[in-house]
């Protein structure tokens, strides 16, 4: 079968809507493989480095992606 992840660009959602967020991701990570936040990571695209951490935790190559 096929894994499939999601890469976002966001921040630690400090704001009174932030049960929002929280239940928005929570939603989305029972749907996909792996969810990669930028926030929690410490990097962000267009980072060469999210994208090869995203390969590494799939166990995939650039070419199969």
């Amino acid at each position: 079968g096929f894994k499939t992840g999601v890469l976002t660009n966001n921040w630690v959602d400090d704001s009174a809507g932030r049960l929002f967020t929280a239940t928005l991701m929570d939603l989305l990570r029972r749907h996909f493989d792996l969810v990669i936040e930028s926030c929690r990571l410490g990097v962000q695209k267009p980072d060469p480095k999210i994208y090869t951490y995203a390969l590494d935790a799939l166990q995939a190559k650039p070419q199969e992606v």
